[in-house]
């Protein structure tokens, strides 16, 4: 399976045929994993086995360390610490695999809205859109961090970041990015981290 079909679009006005509508109804949550899981079910009871999604594309999983220029800072790791422990609880309940913190706070999580959004959002909250950020006794550096599930399914819905994910944090106050190594497709290959490094945004990636 490739590209992303948007969760929102089970609340949208399309009409699904009968054996979507069935699958959606018989489904007692209707995340991510459930979801996907369920159509790959179908598939298998039509005899069509699906590959790992990134079977294609292991160059483009994030190895581990640093990836840009500029390692993180002492207070970037501090967020990267509290921000994965926060993620791998959202991500173990399938809601959001993306959190973005600022001074071991966290300021907005993923849901249903994307990663990009989420930024962005982050980036409202801290004023930093508006154009002008007032004084503040903390640091407003956003840092983003990105996991996989517990039990990440390659098949479908590994974290993807892209040149847009990088847009967004510049747009956002975003200073660092962490994501898990062998994990996440960094999706336009070396123009992620050199988008990065023009914009002295920090890239790492651990092992989960």
């Amino acid at each position: 399976m490739a590209g992303q079909v948007k969760h929102k679009q089970i609340f949208s006005s399309i009409r699904p045929d009968w054996r979507l509508a069935k699958l959606l109804l018989s489904l007692a949550t209707r995340n991510t994993d459930a979801l996907l899981g369920a159509v790959a079910k179908v598939l298998a009871d039509e005899g069509i086995t699906l590959e790992s999604s990134t079977s294609l594309l292991d160059p483009l999983l994030a190895r581990p360390g640093v990836l840009t220029r500029r390692p993180p800072t002492e207070s970037e790791l501090k967020n990267i610490t509290y921000g994965r422990a926060v993620a791998r609880h959202l991500a173990q309940y399938d809601i959001g695999q993306t959190v973005v913190i600022a001074e071991s706070a966290c300021v907005a999580v993923e849901a249903m809205c994307g990663s990009d959004a989420t930024i962005l959002r982050a980036g409202d909250l801290l004023g930093w859109q508006g154009g002008t950020v007032e004084e503040s006794v903390l640091s407003r550096a956003l840092t983003v961090v990105k996991v996989a599930k517990p039990n990440q399914d390659m098949r479908f819905d590994v974290p993807v970041i892209g040149q847009g994910t990088i847009a967004a944090m510049r747009r956002a106050g975003a200073t660092c990015l962490a994501v898990d190594a062998g994990k996440c497709l960094l999706i336009d290959g070396a123009a992620i981290p050199e988008m990065a490094n023009a914009a002295n945004i920090s890239i790492v990636a651990d092992v989960p």
